[in-house]
């Protein structure tokens, strides 16, 4: 039996490992600043990424094994994207998801696209009204978080 090249391309986008990066959150408590995973009220996300830099004392690249594992994935997941139609971070989502039941599935999709708007409305809100829509964002936070999408 002959492989194609687009048969064994698309075999190890569903085969590769995955990179699921934590999401961190800035706190300020009291006039007390923590990071933590658990997202609380008025929380700031921070971009955790690892850096791809190059070592000072010896001028090579050192990275990682997470970021390694995404520069590898990439490509094969471009490859496959004729065939799903998907980039590969919505790729990395349907990994991610798997575990999870249709009821779940849909929960996270919805909370997916109420992010972002939860977010602008944070950003443009008035005083009076800046508590209740960071306890909006706080609470789909948490709601993403404890389904682990």
């Amino acid at each position: 039996m002959r492989s194609t090249p687009l048969a064994m391309a698309a075999l190890w986008g569903l085969v590769a490992c995955h990179v699921q990066a934590q999401q961190v959150y800035r706190c300020d408590i009291h006039g007390n600043t923590r990071c933590s995973h658990a997202p609380c009220p008025g929380a700031q996300a921070i971009d955790t990424s690892p850096t791809q830099g190059l070592s000072r004392a010896t001028g090579t690249v050192q990275r990682h094994p997470d970021v390694q594992r995404a520069i590898t994935q990439r490509p094969r997941a471009e490859a496959i994207r004729p065939i799903t139609g998907k980039s590969p971070e919505a790729l990395a989502v349907d990994r991610r998801s798997m575990r999870l039941s249709a009821t779940e599935k849909l929960h996270c999709e919805w909370l997916d696209l109420r992010l972002p708007s939860l977010e602008a409305q944070v950003a443009q809100a008035r005083a009076d009204q800046k508590g209740q829509a960071e306890l909006a964002l706080y609470q789909a936070r948490l709601q993403l978080r404890d389904l682990r999408c």
